[in-house]
C-alpha cells in the first residue's frame, strides 16, 4: 500500500514537471528571459561602439576615463512595470513625507494636550485639597472663637459667621441673616473669613489657632508663635 502511494506521488510530480516544460511561455516571460540573457552577455569586439572605445585606448575590464577610474559595469536597467508617469515616485515620496510630518504634529499636539490636561487635573485636585483644608480651619477657628468669647462673657459674636452656625436657630434669625448677607457689597470667601477670625483671636484672646495655645499677652504671642498663617507652622 505504501509503495503504491509513493508511486502515485512520483507520477503526479513528473506530470507537473512535464506540464511546466510543455507550457508555452507568455510574451512577457520570453521578453524577460531574452533581456536577462542579453545583459549577461558582454559586448563583442564586432560592436561599433566598442570598437571606437578600443581605438581611444579602452581595454576590456578597465574603468572609463583617462585614468580608468570610471564606471566598469553598464548602467543597470530598471524596467517600469506600473503605468505611473515620470516623477510619480518623487510625488509619492513627498506625499508620504508630508503625511508623516502631519502625523508627528498630531501626536505632538495630543501629547501636549494630555500633559496639559494632567497638569490641570493636578492643579484642580491641589486647589480642592487646599479649599477643604481652609474650610476645616475655618470651622475650627469658629469653634475656638465661640469658646473663648463665652469664657470672657461675650454672648453675641462680632459677626454672625465668627461662630459656627447653630442648627436650633429660628426662621426669623435665618431670614435676618439672609437679608444682611444680601446687603453686603463684597461676599467674603472662606479664606478671608479665616484670616479675619485668626486676627481677632490673636488680637483679643492672644490665641493661635495652629499652635492651639492661649498666650499670656501680645509679647508672649509674638515671641513664641511662629506666625499668623498655617504655612508659618509647617
Amino acid at each position: 500500500m505504501v509503495r503504491r502511494v509513493k508511486e502515485a506521488f512520483k507520477k503526479e510530480a513528473k506530470h507537473k514537471e512535464s506540464n511546466i516544460q510543455n507550457r508555452q511561455k507568455t510574451y512577457k516571460e520570453q521578453e524577460k528571459e531574452s533581456r536577462e540573457a542579453a545583459l549577461q552577455t558582454s559586448i563583442s569586439s564586432q560592436n561599433k561602439g566598442f570598437a571606437l572605445l578600443q581605438k581611444m585606448g579602452y581595454k576590456s575590464g578597465d574603468g572609463l576615463g583617462k585614468q580608468s577610474t570610471g564606471r566598469i559595469e553598464p548602467i543597470p536597467l530598471n524596467i517600469k512595470t506600473d503605468r505611473g508617469g515620470f516623477g510619480m515616485e518623487e510625488q509619492k515620496k513627498r506625499k508620504a513625507e508630508e503625511e508623516l510630518h502631519h502625523y508627528r504634529q498630531k501626536v505632538r499636539a495630543r501629547q501636549q494636550n494630555e500633559a496639559k490636561s494632567l497638569e490641570d487635573f493636578r492643579s484642580r485636585v491641589r486647589t480642592e485639597r487646599e479649599e477643604r483644608k481652609i474650610e476645616a480651619d475655618l470651622r475650627r477657628s469658629q469653634r475656638s472663637c465661640e469658646q473663648l468669647d463665652s469664657q470672657k462673657g461675650i454672648n453675641i459674636p462680632r459677626e454672625a459667621w465668627y461662630w459656627p452656625k447653630d442648627n436650633t436657630e429660628n426662621e426669623e434669625q435665618e431670614e435676618e441673616e439672609d437679608k444682611e448677607e444680601e446687603e453686603e457689597i463684597v461676599e467674603l470667601t472662606p479664606f478671608d473669613k479665616l484670616q479675619i477670625i485668626t486676627s481677632y483671636l490673636r488680637g483679643v484672646h492672644f490665641y493661635c489657632l495652629w499652635c492651639g495655645t492661649t498666650y499670656n499677652d501680645e509679647d508672649d504671642l509674638c515671641s513664641n508663635c511662629p506666625g499668623d498663617t498655617a504655612a508659618d507652622h509647617e
